[in-house]
């Protein structure tokens, strides 16, 4: 019989790490949720070292993801999907900003190809990166995929501001952690 729904799932400690009354105002803050959630997965041994948040105009959290690929057995369970299937449930709305509104998605890491597709429609207004993607290839094993060779460009004339380094180098901590673990998919 073929299945008619899918379930997706967050961890349940994702309640002890993201406070949805404060405002996290500066890149920082945002970048920094979004790599704090990294390194919880990891050390939950919950999925990869990934982690994203959308942001409201006002920088209260609508959303989060980590990656769940392997306890979830989905490859589209990155990190930034389930951020942006999170907010849009939550919104109900399949693009973020139809209404007007403004929302930021910060990422422990650069999105990989999916979830750069994902971010061209999600309906954000501005992308904000901890590592690149290089960083990711040379501490894991992850294969990020291709992007197209000005994908900055491209994001930007969607309207979409991107900003990266943003802690980069806590953000390669945790990928650093989670290589050296040896684990992967």
């Amino acid at each position: 019989m073929l299945s008619l729904q899918i379930h997706l799932t967050l961890p349940p400690w994702i309640g002890d790490v993201v406070d949805e009354r404060k405002r996290y105002v500066t890149d920082e803050e945002r970048v920094g949720l979004a790599i704090e959630l990294s390194r919880r997965n990891i050390e939950h041994g919950q999925g990869g070292p990934f982690g994203a948040a959308v942001f409201n105009a006002d920088g209260r959290v609508v959303s989060v993801g980590v990656n769940r690929v392997v306890p979830q057995t989905c490859s589209v369970a990155h990190a930034e999907m389930m951020a942006y299937m999170t907010a849009q449930q939550r919104l109900a709305a399949f693009r973020l900003n139809q209404d007007g509104g403004s929302y930021t998605l910060a990422t422990s890491a650069q999105p990989c190809c999916q979830c750069y597709g994902a971010t061209v429609w999600a309906g954000v207004d501005e992308l904000l990166i901890g590592a690149r993607s290089e960083d990711v290839e040379e501490l894991t094993e992850f294969d990020e995929g291709p992007l197209p060779a000005d994908w900055v460009g491209e994001l930007e004339r969607r309207g979409i501001a991107v900003r990266r380094d943003i802690l980069r180098d806590e953000a390669r901590s945790v990928l650093a952690a989670y290589g050296q673990t040896g684990q992967h998919y």
